[in-house]
């Protein structure tokens, strides 16, 4: 499924109609100094777009995964507040969480018939899901989820298991044993690990979702822009929580929401490491931030740095500026060695040799972004890591979100050589060739008060 150009005319299709829709941001390598906030869709027509999407992919993607993987049965079964990752990607705008027991069975019957889709539910679930259970025939799930399967004589049972991925890993103990105690032999031995399946629903990104992507980075980026500059902080008297907590009052105030507590740092001449906590914002200091929201179930997540100017300052000093521009040669380092099929750990391998070769002090921690800010697929480093892991075997492939996230160590003269961790976190698509940018990077330090150069 490659990227299409989806135009105002296929998102009003999307439900994205009225004063609120706007033509869709492109992909961009070039970040905005000061970008505007896009439109945020009011809540019904948020949901309109959830929805419609969550119909598509489930008409493409799940087909797709299934038949790719020869899998004929795929059971995906969660509990009230006790959701399995993909469960909770695959509910309807109105359906928060599973109700009681939610169990989804997608079965594929061969012969280019379409695949079904039932729900072995008390509650429906948006028309998405055929309903495949009456209790009062049946009292009893477990015998009811039992004759579907009988009902269909699947060759092979996936299931929601994984010793490597978290999001792959949602089917409990519990369900898992009282699932396979009503099943007759013949098909419990039928039951396989769906990581697959569960890796490659979380992690493929269709056209109608990656025609919206760049927005929500937008979105993200314009807070971020704000939260640093001169509106927010003030040398002297602003803390780094005092920011944090801006964020999460600037969210709420759109209506966004956040997957994570933002994080604000400083690096200091003369300071190891970086501060945090409730440190005062002084003049001289390097700021760090890393920000991520939410929005039509989409996660961002970025990391910036931004300086305060000193008296008689005009400009960040000019090891600061070659330290981004460090980071800078690492992400392009790791953009241009993204190979479909090759592992996380292969990728890491051949970006981390491009950067030392070129002089760089590489650290690279990588992730695909998504559902989850943090989502499935393969990672590319862990930051205690850089020799390749477990959990970056998983390979590359087309239609993935990413999360470019590393940093580069170097020295700055004017800070008398001190050791500086330049980070960097944009987010990222690949469509199988190249890998390009949501919505720019940071190529330039901005500076607190803007407009000083």
């Amino acid at each position: 499924m490659g990227v299409l150009k989806l135009g105002l005319a296929g998102l009003l299709a999307l439900g994205l109609s009225g004063a609120a829709s706007a033509e869709p941001i492109p992909m961009s390598q070039v970040e905005r100094t000061d970008p505007a906030m896009p439109p945020i869709l009011p809540l019904r027509e948020q949901a309109k777009v959830q929805d419609a999407i969550l119909a598509e992919r489930l008409d493409t993607v799940v087909p797709a995964l299934m038949r790719a993987q020869k899998i004929d049965m795929w059971v995906l079964v969660a509990r009230e507040y006790m959701e399995d990752p993909v469960v909770a990607t695959m509910l309807d705008a109105q359906s928060f969480h599973a109700r009681r027991r939610t169990i989804l069975v997608f079965f594929d019957p061969g012969a280019g018939k379409p695949i079904e889709r039932l729900t072995v539910s008390r509650y429906g679930l948006g028309g998405l899901f055929a309903p495949a259970w009456s209790p009062e025939k049946q009292p009893d799930q477990w015998k009811a989820l039992a004759e579907v399967i009988a009902a269909r004589a699947p060759k092979t049972i996936a299931i929601n298991t994984s010793s490597v991925s978290a999001l792959a890993d949602g089917l409990t103990l519990s369900q898992h044993s009282e699932m396979a105690a009503a099943l007759p032999d013949t098909y419990r031995q039928r039951m396989v690990s769906g990581e697959g399946l569960a890796v490659g629903w979380l992690e493929t990104r269709t056209a109608r979702e990656m025609a919206l992507y760049p927005s929500i980075v937008r979105m993200a980026h314009s807070v971020m822009a704000e939260a640093f500059s001169e509106k927010v902080i003030t040398p002297g008297t602003t803390t780094t929580a005092d920011v944090v907590w801006w964020y999460r009052q600037r969210l709420a105030s759109l209506g966004l929401a956040t997957w994570f507590q933002p994080s604000v740092g400083v690096q200091r001449q003369g300071a190891a490491g970086t501060l945090g906590g409730d440190t005062v914002i002084q003049k001289g200091d390097l700021l760090w931030t890393d920000f991520g929201i939410t929005y039509l179930r989409l996660n961002t997540d970025t990391q910036h740095l931004a300086y305060v100017l000193k008296d008689g300052e005009t400009d960040a000093p000019a090891g600061l500026k070659a330290g981004l521009a460090a980071a800078n040669a690492v992400q392009d380092a790791l953009t241009s060695s993204y190979r479909p099929g090759d592992t996380g750990n292969q990728v890491l391998a051949r970006a981390r040799a491009k950067a030392i070769a070129a002089g760089l002090n590489p650290t690279i921690y990588s992730h695909p972004v998504g559902y989850h800010g943090h989502a499935a697929g393969s990672a590319i480093g862990f930051w205690d890591n850089q020799q390749g892991d477990a959990r970056g075997n998983h390979p590359i492939v087309a239609n993935t979100a990413w999360s470019i996230e590393l940093s580069a160590m170097a020295a700055v003269p004017e800070w008398g050589g001190q050791a500086v961790s330049f980070r960097a976190e944009e987010d990222a698509f690949f469509d199988g060739e190249t890998v390009r940018y949501l919505d720019g990077r940071q190529t330039a330090i901005p500076l607190i008060p803007r407009g000083r150069r």
